[in-house]
């Protein structure tokens, strides 16, 4: 396994590793992601092969792969290693997990999509790669080719390895637009050229060089490039060219002729790309350039069979998937007779029209348009599975959240664009038309609606007053500072020896402006004097002086970020630097004070990180490396001062949680302590050592709100600063879905509540009332063309006569036959009601089959609500599911009882309980779909909206979301409680940590039966006597003195819970171990133990003081304590269901009993013996790959599982079983790449590092791990505090 080589050297040693180190987690969390556009400058930016597709930012390129559960492609893995615009993306024909790309200064990467890492790069080739693919012929060479040419063969390994030039391909008369290399005929390649020509490559054939110019360009000197060219996959020598204005040719490469013309509908329609369809022969799509147009084509007919309009912008490249999207779904497996294809629509029958039959090409495309949009776009069932719209295309200079709105983000970029985000949706809301040249800067208006933008002139930064509305101030490379009026009149003009680079005013005096300027140097202007000279210079940059920012809590206090790469913070009152912050390794560009933190300030670098600060002592409290290139803007909301968005060169907008840094404060808030605890005024808060402070207008707020109420006051505290402390994407839906379940009026529900996840009693009623929703279920509109109908007359005639005879039954038959269901469907009444209805079910099983979205009025009609909900689930359509269900429960569903003798009443009662469950099964499905996509909080959304309290604890908790799991269970109340007592234990033990002692006992005195937690609690407190003797006070225990006594006496009685208990809270805890260890070895060495006799000893025994277990007399006890909590952790890990730590658990405890010398009754070939079994009796429910060989486990195997379930019982709560997947678990970052020493597979999400601060695993791992294993998996007897 992977994970022992890692860390075997830990378990050599013996004794206890000294001098470890903690190393935190990251404090600041990846929480959203808006994931660039695609690019428009180059040809060959979107590639697919298998289940995966990718596409090319300027920068890096996004990987989609298909999530087979859910039938959806989601965002699997960003890849930046270019430092300058990627050219073209080719993947690897023999290897689904290789692709090629190339870029603008001159390199050439092979990466592994699999691994996520570069596995080849070819540095400084002869021009830019401007066109590149792998060659077919070969396995292992990439070719490319500059603009002129001549093209170069890359052999990547293997005894001819390096690079070659194609024996003919070079001495071009005419630059080249692209290559393509023949699929079948090894070695031939054809070239086209901007000319409108093409050259075409055989090896033992006379070379063709620039041939075939469409016929209306030859002998003139006009160019008409070639915008695409594909080889026809089904001839060696058909070729498929478009040239931009003069459309579509099918050439014939041998005899140099062009076989068909085809023609467009208008003459101002453009080719932009071409994809042949592989699943449908003869047919290709094309895409407009001006006007996203997708046109459907055969090579038989020169006009298209079908034209849909996608979108308003032109496209640019498009792909079709070789194997588009399997469907999970069939209720019947298809027969030969009954045959569907791997695609999401079925070859049309041979009844249909002509046209019909052309017009449904089986298939996806990934579409890329002109405007940065990427989709992919079923071709069969006419609609988009996945649409990213409207991403930027080039580097994000600036953003800035809407004064009046913490939802809404606007982002200002190189591309001369201005969009504004949705960030609970990650959605664009609005985007400028663009051509505004570049925006550096933008800055909204005080409670206005509109924002400025420059870019022109070099403006670079843009500042409006946000005292006094009517001033903007603007500076530029023309060395000014200009402060105009709202209606341009200027009031100001500041002038500086060089370029002013950034602008601030200052948030207490509206008269004071601050300037950061190229000559090294901070200016300070006062507005009110008509004097144009600076109140202050500050002076001490070594380099250009970029951002400048005042505090909006410290009054005279500003920062400045420089080329330097270091963050200088200015007293204006005291005309001096108070504090020089260095760390980054090139220019700073971000900066950032925090709202409520008066000492928190956050930078962003050229050095691709962003930095947390606390400006009192000049630490860096933490360092964000998830950009993949320069971050340049940072922004937060008052309002939720602990979300900040950043802006980066890679093209993206991130999300970033800054709560872990204000953890105690959050916690003094849930345990109900004082307020002086939580708010405090900047001078106290600023003094160093200070325990962090609220000292921001919200929180201020919220306690002036607080004290004008009457009545529960906590459960009002408890939501407002839930809410402002807590990042975007479904903490306010969640709160929402609280206040309906304890009662309140629906008329004080926001008014986006309906926009979200809604309570089940609402979502009927509000969707009906959206009248454009008033079908939720969107009817596709399918069938292309006029047709005549060509029939086999025979058979009509005939069912003709059977009508006529009265004979219904007979006709509606052959009617079916016929294809004609509508025409028998319509009489079928008329034989008998029961069988219509069998007739309906036919035609629904035959839709679903299809895949045919026509299947939803029958389900409907016939009641056949199960069959619908199960038919939306297998799409992946959770929430039409979920829609059809709740209907169901409201009797909106006619159901048809067909001759039942027990009355109606009866059935009516059992139909309404089979709703109930199947909207409880789309409510989990809807949820679980959430939580894999890394948003619990959504998840446990959707189990409040049906009521489910229990689940939507847990999936909060499972989230790792536990200040909010408590807020939220203390308000439910009762029916919340375990969840809510058990989140208050993780928390404690996350206290621990920080470390706050008191406020763990605090939190862990809310839950009734507190004393064995409590107990835990003080034996782990590592103070001297006198300080655990005040603990154990508090904690309402006994003195460690007297529990010496205690636990004698216990022992004497024989009680060994209770011994154990007081020597752990004595002066000489070492000794619980050998009686504790003992007991455990006793009980299983017995056949019929179970885990709930061991693990309270056990779990008790892990609490032990480090510092007492670490003594080399306890060397054995500490390494058969380890052993056995290794062996427990697994088997609790297995009853929790979390698969993907079980193994490593069974090989770590595999490895200490290898390694160490102890007696203890377990054997490394039953451990072996039992991982097996586990792996293959669980393989059943779970198979891990859709293409692994199932083999049944067994006899044996079953045997040695049932009795490993024997013993361990139910797990007690309920709802938690299942795997951890925090916030953010599901975004790829840029940073380093970790790789986990559990799995050895590269981290997705969260890394946490363990206490050698080199191995890492990732943070859901770990957190399942401290719950079932206390102790870090190097062996070393730390104890694991992930939470």
């Amino acid at each position: 396994m992977a994970w022992m080589t890692y860390i075997s050297h830990w378990f050599e040693q013996d004794d206890w590793y000294e001098g470890l180190q903690r190393v935190n987690m990251s404090q600041v969390r990846q929480v959203g992601l808006l994931a660039a556009g695609c690019q428009p400058w180059n040809r060959d930016v979107c590639a697919a092969s298998g289940d995966r597709f990718a596409y090319c930012a300027t920068l890096a390129i996004y990987v989609y792969q298909l999530d087979h559960h859910y039938n959806e492609f989601k965002l699997h893995a960003i890849m930046s290693e270019h430092k300058k615009t990627i050219t073209a993306l080719s993947w690897c024909p023999h290897n689904p997990d290789l692709f090629a790309s190339g870029s603008a200064d001159n390199l050439v990467i092979i990466w592994n999509v699999a691994e996520q890492k570069v596995i080849a790069k070819l540095d400084s080739t002869k021009g830019t790669p401007a066109s590149l693919s792998w060659c077919w012929n070969a396995g292992d060479a990439v070719a490319f080719a500059s603009h002129r040419g001549p093209l170069f063969i890359w052999t990547i390994s293997g005894p001819d390895s390096g690079v070659t030039v194609h024996r003919d391909a070079h001495s071009f008369l005419s630059d080249i637009c692209m290559f393509r290399w023949h699929t079948q005929k090894k070695g031939k390649v054809a070239f086209g050229h901007v000319d409108g020509s093409l050259s075409i490559f055989q090896p033992g054939n006379k070379s063709q060089k620039h041939v075939l110019r469409p016929d209306s360009l030859e002998g003139t000197d006009e160019e008409d490039p070639v915008s695409a060219l594909e080889w026809d996959p089904l001839s060696t020598d058909y070729l498929l060219v478009a040239n931009l204005h003069r459309g579509i040719r099918l050439v014939d490469s041998e005899s140099l002729c062009c076989i068909t013309t085809f023609s467009f509908p208008s003459a101002a329609a453009s080719v932009q790309c071409l994809a042949w369809v592989p699943s449908a022969p003869g047919m290709f799509i094309t895409g407009d350039s001006q006007v996203g147009v997708l046109r459907i084509w055969n090579v038989s007919r020169t006009t298209p069979v079908d034209n849909f309009k996608l979108k308003k912008t032109g496209f640019h490249c498009l792909h079709v998937l070789n194997s588009p999207p399997r469907k999970k779904f069939s209720n019947q497996s298809p027969t030969k007779n009954h045959y569907t294809s791997s695609t999401s629509e079925a070859v049309p029958p041979p009844t249909l029209t002509q046209n019909q039959a052309f017009s449904l090409p089986p298939g996806h495309a990934v579409c890329c348009f002109l405007d940065g949009g990427v989709g992919l776009y079923d071709m069969g069932a006419k609609k988009w599975d996945f649409l990213r719209d409207l991403g930027h295309v080039e580097t994000i200079f600036d953003c800035k959240f809407k004064p009046d709105n913490p939802n809404l983000l606007a982002t200002a970029s190189f591309d001369g664009t201005i969009k504004v985000w949705d960030i609970n949706t990650l959605t664009a809301v609005y985007t400028s038309p663009g051509n505004e040249g570049v925006i550096y800067s933008l800055s909204w208006a005080p409670g206005i609606l509109h924002f400025l933008k420059h870019g022109k002139n070099g403006i670079f930064c843009i500042a409006w007053s946000h005292k006094d509305s009517k001033r903007i101030a603007t500076c530029s490379g023309d060395g000014y500072c200009i402060i105009r009026t709202i209606d341009g009149k200027i009031l100001h003009k500041y002038r500086h020896p060089a370029a002013v680079f950034g602008c601030d005013w200052s948030q207490n005096n509206k008269d004071m402006i601050a300037t950061g300027c190229e000559d090294k140097n901070v200016r300070v202007y006062y507005v009110a004097t008509s004097s144009d000279q600076p109140l202050k210079v500050f002076s001490g940059h070594t380099e250009k002086v970029f951002h400048v920012r005042w505090s909006p809590l410290r009054e005279g206090t500003l920062c400045s970020g420089s080329d330097d790469g270091s963050v200088r913070i200015w007293d204006y009152t005291q005309d001096a630097c108070i504090n020089i912050l260095s760390g980054h390794t090139a220019p700073v560009r971000g900066l950032m004070w925090n709202t409520e933190i008066p000492y928190l300030l956050i930078s962003g670098s050229w050095d691709y990180t962003i930095k947390v600060w606390d400006t009192r002592e000049g630490i860096c409290l933490d360092t964000v490396c998830d950009h993949g290139a320069d971050v340049y803007g940072l922004t937060c909301h008052p309002r939720r001062p602990f979300t900040m968005a950043s802006c980066s060169r890679d093209s993206t907008v991130r999300l970033w949680s800054l709560t872990p840094l204000i953890t105690p404060l959050q916690i003094n808030i849930l345990a109900d302590r004082p307020w002086e605890e939580i708010l405090g005024n900047t001078d106290s808060a600023i003094e160093q050592g200070a325990p962090p402070l609220l000292c921001g207008k919200v929180s201020r707020d919220i306690k002036q709100e607080i004290e004008k109420l009457s009545g529960n006051l906590r459960v009002k505290k408890l939501r407002w600063f839930s809410e402002c402390l807590s990042p975007p994407g479904g903490s306010d839906n969640l709160w929402n879905l609280v206040a309906v379940i304890k009662g309140q009026d629906d008329s004080l529900l926001p008014q986006n509540y309906c926009k979200g996840i809604m309570h089940l009693k609402h979502l009927i009623k509000f969707r009906t009332s959206e009248a454009q929703e008033l079908t939720t279920v969107k009817m596709s509109k399918f069938g292309g063309g006029i047709g005549v109908p060509t029939k086999e007359e025979r058979l009509k005639e005939a069912a003709q006569i059977h009508l006529r005879l009265g004979q219904i039954q007979r006709y509606c038959e052959l009617m079916v036959e016929l294809g004609e269901w509508d025409k028998a469907l319509s009489v079928a009444p008329s034989v008998s009601v029961k069988y219509w209805k069998k007739l309906m079910q036919r035609r629904a099983d035959q839709l679903i089959q299809e895949d045919k979205d026509d299947v939803i009025p029958y389900c409907i009609a016939i009641g056949d609500v199960k069959k619908l909900v199960h038919f939306f689930m297998s799409r992946g359509q959770l929430k039409e599911a979920l829609l059809v269900a709740q209907a169901a429960c409201e009797g909106n569903m006619q159901t048809f009882h067909v001759s039942t003798p027990k009355g109606p009443s009866f059935s009516d009662d059992i139909y309404k309980e089979d709703f109930k469950e199947l909207l409880q099964e789309a409510c989990r499905e809807l949820a679980e779909w959430y939580f894999q996509d890394g948003r619990a909080v959504l998840a446990a959304c959707c189990h409040l909206a049906v009521d489910n309290i229990e689940l939507a604890m847990a999936y909060l908790i499972r989230g790792n979301e536990l200040e909010l799991a408590v807020c939220v269970g203390t308000v439910l109340g009762e029916p919340a409680a375990p969840a809510t007592h058990y989140a208050l234990e993780l928390l404690a033990r996350k206290c621990m940590m920080i470390p706050a002692w008191d406020l763990a006992a605090d939190l862990l005195l809310m839950t009734p039966d507190s004393e064995l937690q409590l107990v835990k609690l003080c034996a782990f407190y590592p103070g001297c006597t006198e300080e655990r003797n005040d603990l154990h006070e508090k904690c309402k225990l006994p003195t460690v003195e007297e529990c010496m006594q205690l636990a004698e006496t216990a022992h004497a009685d024989g009680k060994i819970f209770e011994t154990i208990k007081y020597y752990l809270l004595s002066q000489e805890p070492e000794k619980a171990l050998p009686i504790g260890i003992d007991f455990i070895k006793e009980h299983i060495s017995s056949s019929d133990w179970t885990l709930d006799t061991i693990y309270p000893v056990l779990d008790l025994l892990s609490y032990i003081r480090t510092e007492k277990l670490a003594l080399h007399t306890c060397t054995e006890a500490r390494n058969e304590l380890l052993i056995l909590c290794g062996y427990v952790g697994a088997l609790l890990a297995i009853r929790r269901q979390y698969q993907s730590i079980v193994p490593a658990l069974y090989e770590y405890t595999s490895q200490l009993l290898k390694r160490r010398k102890v007696s203890v009754p377990l054997k490394i070939e039953h451990l072996s013996e039992e991982l097996d079994a586990w792996r293959a009796c669980t393989q059943i429910v779970n198979p891990s790959s859709e293409d692994s060989p199932y083999t049944p486990p067994s006899d044996s195997q079953r045997l040695v599982y049932a009795t490993l379930l024997k013993r361990l019982k139910e797990e007690p709560l309920r709802g938690i079983v299942g795997p951890d997947y925090v916030t953010g678990s599901n975004l790829p970052s840029h940073s380093d790449t970790h790789i986990s020493c559990l799995t050895g597979l590269k981290i997705q999400g969260p890394v946490f590092f363990l206490e050698d601060g080199k191995s890492t695993i990732s943070l859901n791992d770990a957190l399942m791990w401290a719950k079932v294993n206390p102790f870090s998996p190097l062996g070393t007897g730390i104890r694991l505090n992930p939470f």
